[in-house]
C-alpha cells in the first residue's frame, strides 16, 4: 500500500475465487448461542461443524468466534450459503468484506509536554494500560519500542508474540508486549501470501502499522526526524503504555474475517484500548463487522477509536458511525514545511515539500506543463509512461494532482529526465497542502496558486521557474484547521448521532516507520528512514487512542463512554481570538459535521467535571429505537432479549455527549419540536452546582433546558435533564448549529448541536 495516498477507507464485498475453489466466496456465519440443539450438549464447535456439513461436505471453518460474534467463517457457494441461512439457529450469513487503510510536534501542540505530571502525580499507572492496534503490523526494531526503564509486563496480559517470517517471539519486549498476525481469511480468498513480497508474520512491510502504533504509545526518542525535517523528541501520546499489534492488513487489503479474529484475540488478551485506522463503509450496524466486534469490546470495558475516513470534504462521507465507537476526524498542526515556487515573471508562490537531496541549480530552469509534454490525454496528471523525455529533460514540470499518487508523479517526472516538479491541487483538493518526501526537487501548491502558475507556464513563450526549500517552520496560524480530506457528517445510518465525534492531529504527522520501504512507499525508493511524515485520519485516530490510554491510566474506574465524554465535552471549537476553527476546504468556519465536538484538549479532559456515561443496556435500547428485529439486535449484542412492546424507545435519548436533532416537519409548515433526555455524572468536586447556557446560530431554532441548574452533593451522583428543540420554518435539508454548555465556574461541559430538517 502506498502511504502517500490518504488511505481511503472503503469496504467492498469480495467474491473472487481461487483455482480449484470455483464460485466459492467467504462468509461470516452468525449463530444464536441460545438456540443450540440439546443433542450437542452445549458443545458449540460441534454444532458449528454439524451445521456446516449439512450444506457442504467439503467446506471447512476458517475461524471460529466466541466473543466478537458467536459463529464462524467459511467458504461456500451462493447456493450453500442460502441453504445455511435457512437452518435453525442461524442468525445471518454475511459475505466477506475487504477493508482498506484510511510525533515530534504533536505532544507539545496538545499541551502534554508541560502537563504530563498532571496525569500521574504520585505513581506511574500508564504502564498498566495496554493499547491494541489493528493494522499492517509492526517494525519491532524501531527506537519507539525501546523498553528501557519500563517495569514488568502487566499481570492481566494474556497475549502472545507470534513467530513468523523474519519475526521471532523473542523480539517483543516490555514496551511491545504482543504481536500477532491474521491471514486465514485473506488467504482463503486470494491464496497464500507471496512471501517474496511481504512477510507472513507480524512484521510491517508497509509502514502504516508502525506509524499508528508509535503514535499511540511510542517511547520517547530524542533527535527524531525525517530527512532532517521536524527534528525533535518523538513520543507517542501514552509513551509509557504497552503496545500490542494485530496485523490484519496485507497488500490485498484487510478482510473482515481476519479483523474479527484479531478483535476476538485482543479481547481475550485483555487490552484496554483498541485502535483501528480502517473503516467499514456505511453498512447497518448489524452488517458491519467492525461495529459488531467493537460492541463486544465495549462490553468488556475496552475503549475503541476508529478513523473517520478520508473522503472529505464531501458530506455524508464518514465511516465507523456506531455510537460505541469513537470516530476521529483530522486537523492540522501549527507546523509546516514550506517550499516556494519562484517564477521567471518575479512571482513567488508558497507550497510544501519534504524533499531532501541534491539541490536544483542556482538559476531559473525551463518550465513546462505536463499536459503540453505528452501525447496522452492524461498527460497533465503525470501518469506513468505519459511524459515525452525530449520535452521534459532538464526542466521543471507542472503536474496536476489526481488519480495516481502524488509521489508517483514525481517519480514519473524523474524517470523522463525532468529536473523538478511543481504539483498543483485541483478543485477536488482546494488549498489543502500535504507534504511528501519526493524523489526529486518538488513542491505542492494549492489550487489558486496552481491556476496562476499554470496560466503563466502555458501563456509565456519562455517560462522558467525554480523551487526554494525552507525546512521546518513552527507557529503556523490558524491552527488547527479541519483537513479537506477529513470525512464529514451527517451520519448516514443514524442521523440522530452526530459524527465525527472529535478532531485530532492528522496532517503531516511524524512517527515511526518500517525498515522495509522508503518514505514514499514506491518500489524504486531505496531510502530507509526510522521516522516518516504522512497524513490521514489514519493518523488522527491513534492520537485519540493514546489519549484514551492516558485517561484510562489516570482514571481506571472510568468506562469507555466516560473517557469518550471527557474528550468530547472539553474539546475546543474556537481559537483564542474567538473565531470558530476553520475548514480548509472552504476557508470558512467549520461546523459540527466537520469537527464534531471540537479539537481534543487532553489536559482539560483529565478534569471534565461532568460526564455522559453509557452502559451496554443503553445501547440495546438504542438498537430498539432503530426498530431493529430481534435477530438483528442479537447480531450486535449476542443476547437473546427482545424490546418491550409497551415501551417507547427514542434514538435521541441515548446518553450521547452531543446532540443531532432531526426535525419531523410536516409538508406545509416544516416546523417541529423534538425532546432529548440526558444524564450527567459528577466526576468533579463532591459539592458543585452547574448552570446551563445555550446557543443557536439561527433564530429559527430555540433551545430550552429543564432544569436549568444541576446541583450535586457527592461524587458519581447522577442528574437528568431534558432539552427541547423548537424549530420554525426552514427549507428541507437545511441545518442549524448550536451549543449547550454546563458550567460551575471552573469546568465547562460543552456539547455541539446540529439541527436538520
Amino acid at each position: 500500500m502506498n502511504p502517500t495516498f490518504l488511505f481511503l477507507l472503503i469496504a467492498v464485498s469480495f467474491s473472487s475465487s481461487l483455482a480449484g475453489d470455483v464460485k466459492k466466496n467467504t462468509y461470516i456465519v452468525h449463530m444464536s448461542p441460545h438456540h443450540i440443539p440439546p443433542t450437542f450438549d452445549n458443545n458449540h464447535l460441534d454444532w458449528f461443524q454439524s451445521s456446516l456439513k449439512t450444506v457442504s461436505h467439503t467446506a471447512e471453518t476458517i475461524y471460529t468466534y466466541q466473543h466478537v460474534i458467536h459463529g464462524f467463517s467459511t467458504r461456500l457457494t451462493v447456493e450453500e450459503a442460502e441453504a445455511l441461512q435457512s437452518l435453525p439457529g442461524i442468525l445471518s450469513v454475511l459475505p466477506e468484506l475487504r477493508y482498506e487503510l484510511h510525533t515530534t510536534r504533536t505532544p507539545e501542540f496538545l499541551g502534554l509536554d508541560q502537563n504530563n505530571n498532571l496525569f500521574f502525580p504520585e505513581n506511574d499507572r500508564e504502564g498498566d494500560v495496554i493499547i491494541g492496534i489493528l493494522d499492517t503490523g509492526v517494525w519491532p526494531e524501531s527506537k519507539s519500542f525501546d523498553d528501557t526503564g519500563m517495569g514488568p509486563i502487566p499481570s492481566a496480559w494474556n497475549g502472545a508474540c507470534e513467530s513468523g517470517t523474519n519475526f521471532t517471539s523473542s523480539i517483543c519486549n516490555r514496551k511491545l508486549i504482543g504481536a500477532r498476525f491474521f491471514a486465514n481469511g485473506y488467504e482463503a480468498t486470494l491464496g497464500p501470501i507471496d512471501e517474496s513480497k511481504e512477510n507472513r508474520s507480524p512484521r510491517d512491510d508497509d509502514g502504516h502499522g508502525t506509524h499508528t502504533s508509535t503514535t499511540t504509545g511510542g517511547s520517547v526518542v530524542a533527535g527524531a526526524n525525517l530527512l532532517g525535517y521536524a527534528t525533535g523528541s518523538a513520543r507517542g501520546m501514552a509513551s509509557r503504555a504497552r503496545v500490542a499489534v494485530y496485523k490484519v492488513c496485507w497488500i490485498g487489503g484487510c478482510f473482515s474475517s481476519d479483523i474479527l479474529a484479531a478483535m476476538e484475540k485482543a479481547i481475550t488478551d485483555n487490552v484496554n484500548v483498541l485502535s483501528l485506522s480502517l473503516g467499514g463503509g456505511t453498512a447497518d450496524y448489524y452488517r458491519d463487522s467492525v461495529a459488531i466486534g467493537a460492541f463486544a469490546a465495549m462490553e468488556k470495558g475496552i475503549f475503541i477509536s476508529c478513523s473517520a475516513g478520508n473522503a472529505g470534504p464531501t458530506s455524508y462521507s464518514l465511516s465507523n458511525l456506531s455510537p460505541w465507537i469513537t470516530t476521529v476526524g483530522a486537523g492540522t498542526l501549527d507546523r509546516d514545511f514550506p517550499a516556494y515556487v519562484s517564477l521567471g515573471n518575479g512571482r513567488n508562490y508558497s507550497g510544501v515539500s519534504l524533499y531532501r537531496g541534491p539541490s536544483l541549480p542556482n538559476k531559473m530552469l525551463p518550465f513546462v506543463y505536463a499536459g503540453n509534454a505528452s501525447n496522452s490525454t492524461s498527460g497533465a496528471l503525470c501518469m506513468p509512461g505519459t511524459l515525452l523525455p525530449e520535452m521534459v529533460k532538464g526542466k521543471i514540470v507542472l503536474c496536476d494532482r489526481g488519480v495516481n499518487a502524488r509521489v508517483q508523479k514525481g517519480a514519473v517526472v524523474k524517470e523522463a529526465g525532468g529536473a523538478g516538479m511543481v504539483l498543483t491541487n485541483t478543485a477536488a483538493n482546494g488549498e489543502e497542502l500535504v507534504a511528501d518526501a519526493h524523489l526529486l526537487p518538488a513542491s505542492t501548491v494549492g489550487q489558486k496558486a496552481g491556476d496562476e502558475i499554470r496560466k503563466y507556464v502555458i501563456s509565456e513563450s519562455n517560462p522558467t521557474a525554480t523551487i526554494l526549500f525552507e525546512g521546518t517552520k513552527l507557529g503556523i496560524q490558524p491552527s488547527p484547521v479541519v483537513a479537506s480530506f477529513s470525512s464529514r457528517g451527517p451520519n448516514t445510518i443514524t442521523p440522530e448521532i452526530l459524527k465525527p465525534d472529535m478532531l485530532a492531529p492528522g496532517v503531516n504527522i511524524l512517527a515511526g516507520w518500517s525498515g522495509a520501504v522508503g518514505p514514499t512507499g514506491l518500489a524504486d525508493d531505496n531510502r530507509r528512514v526510522g521516522f516518516n511524515i504522512i497524513s490521514g485520519t489514519s493518523m488522527s485516530c491513534p492520537h485519540v487512542s493514546g489519549l484514551a490510554a492516558l485517561l484510562k491510566a489516570a482514571r481506571p474506574d472510568w468506562t469507555p463512554a466516560m473517557i469518550k465524554s471527557a474528550l468530547m465535552t472539553t474539546a475546543y471549537t474556537a481559537y483564542k481570538n474567538g473565531k470558530i476553527i476553520e475548514d480548509l476546504a472552504t476557508g470558512k468556519p467549520s461546523t459540527p459535521f466537520d469537527h464534531g465536538a471540537g479539537h481534543v484538549d487532553p489536559v482539560s479532559a483529565l478534569n471534565p467535571g461532568l460526564v455522559y456515561d453509557i452502559a451496554a443496556g443503553d445501547y440495546f435500547d438504542f438498537l430498539c429505537a432503530l426498530n431493529y428485529t430481534v435477530a438483528q439486535i442479537q447480531l450486535v449484542t449476542k443476547k437473546n432479549t427482545t424490546c418491550e412492546a409497551s415501551r417507547t424507545y427514542r434514538v435521541g435519548d441515548l446518553n450521547y455527549p452531543s446532540f443531532a436533532v432531526v426535525v419531523p416537519s410536516d409538508s406545509s409548515r416544516k416546523t417541529g419540536s423534538v425532546k432529548h433526555t440526558r444524564t450527567l455524572t459528577n466526576v468533579g468536586p463532591a459539592i458543585s452546582t452547574y448552570k446551563v447556557s445555550t446557543f443557536s446560530d439561527s433564530n429559527s431554532v430555540q433551545i430550552s433546558v429543564v432544569p436549568e441548574t444541576l446541583s450535586f452533593s457527592e461524587v458519581n451522583e447522577k442528574k437528568t435533564f431534558t432539552v427541547t428543540f423548537t424549530a420554525g420554518a426552514m427549507p428541507v435539508n437545511s441545518n442549524v448549529f448550536g451549543r449547550i454548555e454546563w458550567s460551575d465556574g471552573k469546568h465547562v461541559v460543552g456539547s455541539p448541536v446540529a439541527v436538520s430538517w
